[in-house]
C-alpha cells in the first residue's frame, strides 16, 4: 500500500525535524532502514560471517557444554 502525497510530505517533515533535533538517532534510524531494505544486508552478512568464523571454537565449545549439561540432567533425573 503506497502513501499519499500528503502522507509522504508529513513523513518528510518529521524526518527533517528528527535530523535537526537528534542527528545521532537519525543516523541510527537510517542504518536500520538500510539493513531492512537490503541495501546494506551484504555488508552486515559479511561482518556476521567474519565474527562467527573468528569465534567458531567458542561457539562449538558452548554447544558441547550445552549437550553435556543436557545429558547430565537426563542421567541424574
Amino acid at each position: 500500500m503506497s502513501l499519499t502525497g500528503r502522507e509522504r510530505r508529513i513523513l518528510g517533515e518529521i524526518e527533517q525535524a528528527l535530523e535537526l533535533e537528534d542527528p545521532d538517532m537519525a543516523r541510527r534510524v537510517a542504518a536500520i532502514n538500510k539493513i531492512e531494505t537490503g541495501s546494506d544486508a551484504g555488508a552486515y552478512r559479511e561482518r556476521m560471517q567474519s565474527w562467527a568464523g573468528a569465534h567458531i571454537w567458542l561457539i562449538a565449545l558452548l554447544g558441547v557444554i550445552a549437550v553435556l549439561l543436557l545429558v547430565l540432567g537426563v542421567i541424574t533425573a
